[in-house]
């Protein structure tokens, strides 16, 4: 996956409540076998409402979403993270995740900020407007009115998101460690290395 310190640009000002992901992603587009053309999809109940934020053409291609309260609630569904990268979005604010949400949302390298509502109204009305700055390594969001917020983040999910590291990448950083373990057990059960192969 992509590494991740830095996410700035516009932010799409969502904000709805109890997003679950049939929402962000519904069923019918599960039966894709590629990744590629999720973001078609994505959110495609709340595009066909009159003035939904994601027609706007200002948000085209935004980095960051602002949600609600209980972003991706709702059943298990990875397509949600994808859907959201095919659309540009490498950064969901909200002021709480669903766990599940936010565990597929990190394995697929998506940055999610939990902040207080009060910071979430400020950023609402910020975005309209002005872009939103999000510094994964000081662990802040800032705007240029000087509003500054921090937010809590694990500090291994934070070393991954900086490192692009996914679960294949964490097993290759290890290369060396794997090696030599493999190497010590020739040394001390070496009947094991000559096993014959078997058919």
């Amino acid at each position: 996956m992509q590494a991740i310190s830095h996410v700035a640009g516009r932010a799409i000002p969502f904000g709805r409540k109890n997003v679950d992901t049939d929402v962000i992603i519904p069923a019918h587009w599960l039966k894709t076998i590629t990744r590629e053309g999720l973001g078609k999809g994505a959110f495609e109940a709340v595009k066909k409402e009159e003035g939904n934020v994601f027609e706007n053409p200002e948000f085209s291609g935004a980095p960051i979403l602002i949600a609600g309260d209980n972003f991706g609630c709702g059943s298990s569904r990875e397509h949600a993270a994808w859907a959201l990268l095919d659309m540009g979005v490498t950064s969901v604010i909200a002021p709480s995740f669903s766990d599940i949400f936010s565990g597929n949302a990190f394995k697929n390298g998506i940055l999610t900020v939990a902040l207080p509502q009060e910071a979430i109204d400020r950023l609402m009305e910020v975005a309209q407007t002005d872009p939103i700055e999000i510094d994964l390594e000081t662990q802040t969001v800032t705007t240029r009115f000087q509003d500054r917020y921090s937010f809590e983040i694990d500090p291994f999910r934070k070393h991954c998101l900086l490192g692009g590291l996914d679960e294949v990448g964490l097993t290759m950083a290890q290369g060396d460690a794997i090696a030599a373990h493999e190497a010590k057990a020739r040394d001390a059960l070496p009947f094991l290395a000559k096993a014959p192969a078997t058919a």
